[in-house]
Protein backbone atom coordinates (compact mmCIF):
# COMPACT_ATOMS: atom_id res chain seq x y z
CA UNK A 1 0.00 0.00 0.00
CA UNK A 2 1.23 3.42 -1.18
CA UNK A 3 2.13 5.62 1.47
CA UNK A 4 1.09 8.91 1.63
CA UNK A 5 3.65 11.67 0.93
CA UNK A 6 4.80 13.06 3.98
CA UNK A 7 4.16 16.77 4.42
CA UNK A 8 6.70 19.67 5.28
CA UNK A 9 7.43 20.18 8.89
CA UNK A 10 5.79 23.48 10.11
CA UNK A 11 8.26 25.50 11.93
CA UNK A 12 7.12 25.41 15.70
CA UNK A 13 5.83 29.04 16.74
CA UNK A 14 8.08 31.57 18.61
CA UNK A 15 7.49 31.27 22.43
CA UNK A 16 5.28 33.38 24.19
CA UNK A 17 7.95 35.90 25.63
CA UNK A 18 10.03 35.44 22.31
CA UNK A 19 10.80 39.49 20.80
CA UNK A 20 9.74 40.17 17.42
CA UNK A 21 11.87 38.84 14.69
CA UNK A 22 14.76 40.81 13.26
CA UNK A 23 15.18 40.69 9.29
CA UNK A 24 18.71 39.68 7.95
CA UNK A 25 20.39 39.83 11.38
CA UNK A 26 20.64 43.17 12.17
CA UNK A 27 20.35 42.95 15.51
CA UNK A 28 24.30 43.79 15.94
CA UNK A 29 23.78 46.82 13.79
CA UNK A 30 20.16 48.05 15.67
CA UNK A 31 22.11 47.74 19.03
CA UNK A 32 25.20 49.94 17.35
CA UNK A 33 22.38 52.94 16.13
CA UNK A 34 21.20 53.08 20.28
CA UNK A 35 25.00 53.43 21.32
CA UNK A 36 25.28 56.21 18.52
CA UNK A 37 21.96 58.19 19.72
CA UNK A 38 22.99 57.76 23.31
CA UNK A 39 26.22 59.37 22.71
CA UNK A 40 24.98 61.64 20.60
CA UNK A 41 22.55 62.65 23.53
CA UNK A 42 25.37 62.83 25.47
CA UNK A 43 27.41 65.51 23.32
CA UNK A 44 23.71 67.66 22.86
CA UNK A 45 24.10 67.53 26.86
CA UNK A 46 27.40 68.31 27.00
CA UNK A 47 27.24 71.14 24.92
CA UNK A 48 23.73 72.41 26.86
CA UNK A 49 25.61 72.10 30.07
CA UNK A 50 28.77 74.16 28.26
CA UNK A 51 26.65 76.73 26.93
CA UNK A 52 24.95 76.96 30.52
CA UNK A 53 28.53 77.43 31.91
CA UNK A 54 29.66 80.22 29.60
CA UNK A 55 26.04 82.48 29.59
CA UNK A 56 26.10 82.34 33.04
CA UNK A 57 28.96 80.83 34.89
CA UNK A 58 27.97 81.66 38.70
CA UNK A 59 24.48 80.44 38.81
CA UNK A 60 24.25 77.44 36.21
CA UNK A 61 27.50 75.70 37.87
CA UNK A 62 26.18 76.27 41.09
CA UNK A 63 25.66 72.71 42.80
CA UNK A 64 22.23 73.81 44.51
CA UNK A 65 21.49 74.70 40.70
CA UNK A 66 22.90 71.25 39.22
CA UNK A 67 20.41 69.94 42.15
CA UNK A 68 17.46 71.68 41.24
CA UNK A 69 18.21 70.88 37.55
CA UNK A 70 18.28 66.74 38.78
CA UNK A 71 15.41 67.64 41.29
CA UNK A 72 13.18 68.95 38.54
CA UNK A 73 14.07 66.22 36.16
CA UNK A 74 13.18 63.57 38.41
CA UNK A 75 9.35 64.56 38.17
CA UNK A 76 8.87 64.06 34.58
CA UNK A 77 11.62 61.74 34.70
CA UNK A 78 9.21 58.99 36.51
CA UNK A 79 6.36 59.75 33.92
CA UNK A 80 8.46 59.29 30.94
CA UNK A 81 9.66 56.04 32.17
CA UNK A 82 5.78 54.98 32.32
CA UNK A 83 5.10 56.75 29.34
CA UNK A 84 8.48 54.37 27.01
CA UNK A 85 6.94 51.59 27.99
CA UNK A 86 3.58 52.93 26.40
CA UNK A 87 5.13 53.58 23.21
CA UNK A 88 7.21 51.15 22.80
CA UNK A 89 3.89 48.87 22.84
CA UNK A 90 2.31 50.96 20.22
CA UNK A 91 0.24 53.22 22.35
CA UNK A 92 0.16 56.55 23.79
CA UNK A 93 -1.00 58.03 27.08
CA UNK A 94 -2.42 61.72 26.94
CA UNK A 95 -3.40 61.88 30.22
CA UNK A 96 -0.10 61.52 32.34
CA UNK A 97 0.04 64.93 33.61
CA UNK A 98 -3.76 65.62 34.67
CA UNK A 99 -3.14 62.22 36.50
CA UNK A 100 -0.28 63.47 38.18
CA UNK A 101 -2.61 66.83 39.16
CA UNK A 102 -5.46 64.62 40.30
CA UNK A 103 -3.17 62.44 42.56
CA UNK A 104 -1.15 65.23 43.90
CA UNK A 105 -4.41 67.06 45.13
CA UNK A 106 -6.04 64.22 46.22
CA UNK A 107 -3.23 63.33 48.27
CA UNK A 108 -3.19 66.92 49.91
CA UNK A 109 -6.47 66.86 50.92
CA UNK A 110 -7.17 67.91 54.38
CA UNK A 111 -8.39 64.13 54.94
CA UNK A 112 -5.66 62.37 53.92
CA UNK A 113 -3.55 64.29 55.52
CA UNK A 114 -4.92 63.19 58.44
CA UNK A 115 -2.61 59.73 57.59
CA UNK A 116 0.41 61.39 57.56
CA UNK A 117 3.34 60.37 55.43
CA UNK A 118 1.93 56.91 54.92
CA UNK A 119 -1.35 57.81 53.90
CA UNK A 120 -0.48 60.78 51.18
CA UNK A 121 1.91 58.20 49.37
CA UNK A 122 -0.55 55.79 49.43
CA UNK A 123 -3.11 57.93 48.38
CA UNK A 124 -1.03 59.59 45.79
CA UNK A 125 -0.22 56.05 44.33
CA UNK A 126 -3.64 55.02 44.56
CA UNK A 127 -4.81 57.50 42.41
CA UNK A 128 -2.57 56.80 39.79
CA UNK A 129 -3.41 53.40 39.53
CA UNK A 130 -7.20 53.70 39.17
CA UNK A 131 -6.46 56.01 36.88
CA UNK A 132 -4.57 53.56 34.58
CA UNK A 133 -6.79 50.78 35.36
CA UNK A 134 -9.53 52.81 33.76
CA UNK A 135 -7.18 53.98 30.86
CA UNK A 136 -6.31 49.69 30.50
CA UNK A 137 -9.68 48.81 30.47
CA UNK A 138 -11.16 51.32 27.90
CA UNK A 139 -8.20 50.80 25.49
CA UNK A 140 -7.85 46.80 25.75
CA UNK A 141 -10.88 45.76 26.48
CA UNK A 142 -13.34 48.53 25.56
CA UNK A 143 -11.44 48.78 21.72
CA UNK A 144 -11.06 52.39 22.30
CA UNK A 145 -8.07 54.40 20.36
CA UNK A 146 -5.68 55.02 22.86
CA UNK A 147 -5.34 58.75 22.05
CA UNK A 148 -9.62 59.04 22.34
CA UNK A 149 -9.96 57.04 25.76
CA UNK A 150 -6.46 58.93 27.58
CA UNK A 151 -7.88 62.14 25.47
CA UNK A 152 -10.89 61.82 28.26
CA UNK A 153 -9.30 60.79 31.08
CA UNK A 154 -7.39 63.99 30.62
CA UNK A 155 -10.47 66.09 30.61
CA UNK A 156 -11.87 64.04 33.55
CA UNK A 157 -8.83 64.14 35.58
CA UNK A 158 -8.19 67.79 35.21
CA UNK A 159 -11.64 68.75 36.19
CA UNK A 160 -12.28 66.53 39.13
CA UNK A 161 -8.57 68.23 40.30
CA UNK A 162 -10.35 71.61 40.01
CA UNK A 163 -13.92 70.32 41.92
CA UNK A 164 -11.38 68.87 44.41
CA UNK A 165 -9.52 71.72 45.06
CA UNK A 166 -11.95 74.39 44.00
CA UNK A 167 -9.31 76.28 42.40
CA UNK A 168 -7.11 76.74 45.26
CA UNK A 169 -3.96 75.48 46.47
CA UNK A 170 -3.86 72.81 48.57
CA UNK A 171 -0.66 73.39 51.18
CA UNK A 172 1.26 70.42 52.77
CA UNK A 173 1.39 70.48 56.97
CA UNK A 174 2.83 67.01 57.25
CA UNK A 175 6.24 67.66 57.81
CA UNK A 176 7.60 63.87 57.07
CA UNK A 177 7.02 65.02 53.77
CA UNK A 178 8.29 68.16 53.50
CA UNK A 179 11.42 67.18 55.32
CA UNK A 180 12.21 64.91 52.04
CA UNK A 181 12.73 68.57 50.46
CA UNK A 182 15.17 70.34 52.47
CA UNK A 183 18.80 70.09 52.50
CA UNK A 184 19.35 68.46 55.62
CA UNK A 185 17.76 65.77 53.98
CA UNK A 186 20.44 65.12 51.14
CA UNK A 187 22.00 61.77 50.69
CA UNK A 188 25.47 62.96 50.02
CA UNK A 189 24.52 66.05 48.32
CA UNK A 190 22.09 63.87 46.86
CA UNK A 191 18.18 64.97 46.98
CA UNK A 192 15.65 61.74 47.67
CA UNK A 193 13.63 62.80 44.95
CA UNK A 194 16.83 61.85 42.13
CA UNK A 195 17.69 58.96 44.17
CA UNK A 196 13.67 57.44 43.61
CA UNK A 197 13.79 58.61 39.64
CA UNK A 198 17.36 56.62 39.69
CA UNK A 199 15.59 53.38 41.33
CA UNK A 200 12.42 53.78 38.93
CA UNK A 201 14.93 53.73 36.02
CA UNK A 202 17.08 51.22 36.85
CA UNK A 203 14.14 49.04 37.58
CA UNK A 204 12.35 49.88 34.11
CA UNK A 205 15.37 49.38 32.78
CA UNK A 206 15.47 45.96 33.97
CA UNK A 207 11.83 45.30 33.50
CA UNK A 208 11.78 46.15 29.71
CA UNK A 209 15.50 44.58 28.66
CA UNK A 210 15.78 41.94 31.10
CA UNK A 211 11.89 39.85 32.02
CA UNK A 212 9.43 38.31 30.08
CA UNK A 213 6.85 41.43 30.44
CA UNK A 214 9.46 44.05 28.29
CA UNK A 215 10.01 41.25 25.71
CA UNK A 216 5.87 41.02 25.46
CA UNK A 217 5.78 44.74 25.50
CA UNK A 218 7.93 45.22 22.28
CA UNK A 219 6.44 42.18 20.40
CA UNK A 220 2.99 43.93 21.27
CA UNK A 221 4.30 47.08 19.52
CA UNK A 222 5.93 45.41 16.99
CA UNK A 223 3.28 43.30 15.66
CA UNK A 224 0.51 43.00 18.08
CA UNK A 225 -1.35 40.38 15.82
CA UNK A 226 1.90 38.52 15.13
CA UNK A 227 2.02 38.32 18.88
CA UNK A 228 -1.64 37.17 19.61
CA UNK A 229 -1.08 34.14 17.43
CA UNK A 230 2.39 33.65 19.41
CA UNK A 231 -0.17 32.95 22.58
CA UNK A 232 0.68 36.35 24.10
CA UNK A 233 -2.38 37.87 25.69
CA UNK A 234 -2.64 40.96 24.27
CA UNK A 235 -5.39 42.72 25.96
CA UNK A 236 -3.87 41.79 29.19
CA UNK A 237 -0.47 43.28 28.61
CA UNK A 238 -1.81 46.22 27.28
CA UNK A 239 -4.29 46.48 30.31
CA UNK A 240 -0.84 46.34 32.71
CA UNK A 241 0.93 48.66 30.55
CA UNK A 242 -1.20 51.58 31.61
CA UNK A 243 -1.39 50.32 34.52
CA UNK A 244 2.15 50.65 34.98
CA UNK A 245 2.08 53.94 33.39
CA UNK A 246 -0.38 54.87 36.28
CA UNK A 247 1.86 54.06 38.58
CA UNK A 248 4.63 56.04 37.61
CA UNK A 249 2.30 58.78 37.57
CA UNK A 250 1.33 58.02 41.05
CA UNK A 251 4.82 58.07 42.43
CA UNK A 252 5.43 61.18 39.88
CA UNK A 253 2.51 63.13 41.92
CA UNK A 254 4.18 61.91 45.65
CA UNK A 255 7.50 63.51 44.23
CA UNK A 256 5.70 66.86 43.10
CA UNK A 257 4.39 67.33 46.30
CA UNK A 258 7.70 67.11 48.35
CA UNK A 259 8.97 70.07 45.51
CA UNK A 260 6.20 71.98 45.72
CA UNK A 261 4.78 71.38 49.08
CA UNK A 262 1.47 71.90 47.92
CA UNK A 263 -1.37 70.35 45.94
CA UNK A 264 -2.68 71.87 42.79
CA UNK A 265 -4.84 71.48 40.02
CA UNK A 266 -2.67 73.35 37.76
CA UNK A 267 0.48 70.54 38.75
CA UNK A 268 1.56 68.26 35.66
CA UNK A 269 0.77 71.06 33.09
CA UNK A 270 2.21 69.85 29.69
CA UNK A 271 3.72 66.52 31.29
CA UNK A 272 2.55 64.60 28.34
CA UNK A 273 3.92 66.31 25.96
CA UNK A 274 7.48 66.55 27.84
CA UNK A 275 6.85 62.91 28.35
CA UNK A 276 6.56 62.12 24.78
CA UNK A 277 9.06 64.26 23.44
CA UNK A 278 11.58 62.90 26.07
CA UNK A 279 10.66 59.36 25.09
CA UNK A 280 10.76 60.08 20.92
CA UNK A 281 14.19 61.89 21.04
CA UNK A 282 15.78 59.56 23.50
CA UNK A 283 15.18 56.61 20.62
CA UNK A 284 11.81 55.12 21.44
CA UNK A 285 9.63 54.15 18.26
CA UNK A 286 6.48 56.35 17.85
CA UNK A 287 4.80 53.83 16.04
CA UNK A 288 6.03 50.91 18.52
CA UNK A 289 8.50 47.90 18.81
CA UNK A 290 11.27 49.74 20.32
CA UNK A 291 11.84 51.78 23.37
CA UNK A 292 14.83 52.36 25.16
CA UNK A 293 14.90 53.66 28.92
CA UNK A 294 18.06 55.15 28.65
CA UNK A 295 17.27 57.37 25.79
CA UNK A 296 14.15 58.17 27.43
CA UNK A 297 16.26 59.70 30.27
CA UNK A 298 18.38 61.31 28.71
CA UNK A 299 15.96 63.08 26.83
CA UNK A 300 14.45 64.30 30.11
CA UNK A 301 18.01 65.51 31.01
CA UNK A 302 18.34 67.71 27.85
CA UNK A 303 14.92 69.31 27.77
CA UNK A 304 15.29 69.97 31.70
CA UNK A 305 18.41 71.64 31.13
CA UNK A 306 17.36 73.58 28.25
CA UNK A 307 14.41 74.96 30.89
CA UNK A 308 16.77 76.17 33.57
CA UNK A 309 19.60 77.59 30.96
CA UNK A 310 16.13 79.81 29.56
CA UNK A 311 15.16 80.57 32.80
CA UNK A 312 18.88 81.69 34.30
CA UNK A 313 18.62 83.70 31.37
CA UNK A 314 15.46 85.24 31.46
CA UNK A 315 14.56 84.24 27.83
CA UNK A 316 10.97 83.75 26.87
CA UNK A 317 8.91 80.46 27.50
CA UNK A 318 7.56 80.83 24.29
CA UNK A 319 11.09 81.05 22.71
CA UNK A 320 12.04 77.75 25.08
CA UNK A 321 8.64 75.86 23.40
CA UNK A 322 9.61 76.76 19.64
CA UNK A 323 13.03 75.30 20.89
CA UNK A 324 11.72 72.25 22.24
CA UNK A 325 9.11 71.96 19.11
CA UNK A 326 12.24 72.15 16.72
CA UNK A 327 14.23 69.63 18.56
CA UNK A 328 11.19 66.91 18.65
CA UNK A 329 10.92 67.68 14.75
CA UNK A 330 14.08 66.91 14.25
CA UNK A 331 14.35 63.80 16.35
CA UNK A 332 10.97 62.40 14.64
CA UNK A 333 12.82 62.67 10.88
CA UNK A 334 15.99 61.10 11.89
CA UNK A 335 13.51 58.17 13.52
CA UNK A 336 12.03 57.73 10.00
CA UNK A 337 15.13 57.56 7.62
CA UNK A 338 17.06 55.50 10.42
CA UNK A 339 13.48 53.08 10.17
CA UNK A 340 13.42 53.42 6.38
CA UNK A 341 17.31 52.71 6.34
CA UNK A 342 16.87 49.37 8.51
CA UNK A 343 13.99 47.87 5.89
CA UNK A 344 16.25 49.02 2.67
Amino acid sequence: MTQPASQAPQAPLPPADAPPAVKGGRRPAAGLRADVRNLSLLGVLAVLIAVGGITQPDSFLDVSNLQLVLTQASVIGVVTVGMTFVITSGGIDLSVGAIVALASVWATTVATQEYGFAGILFTAVLVGLGCGLVNGVLIAYGGMVPFIATLAMLASARGLALQLTDGKTQIVTEKSVLDLGVPDSYILGIPPLVLVFAAVTVIGWLVLNRTTFGRRTVAVGGNAEATRLAGIDVRRQRLYLYLLSGLCCGIAAFLLIILAGSGQNTNGNLYELDAIAAAIIGGTLLSGGRGTIVGSVLGVLVFTTITNIFALNNLESAVQQIAKGAIIVAAVLVQRGTVRGSDS
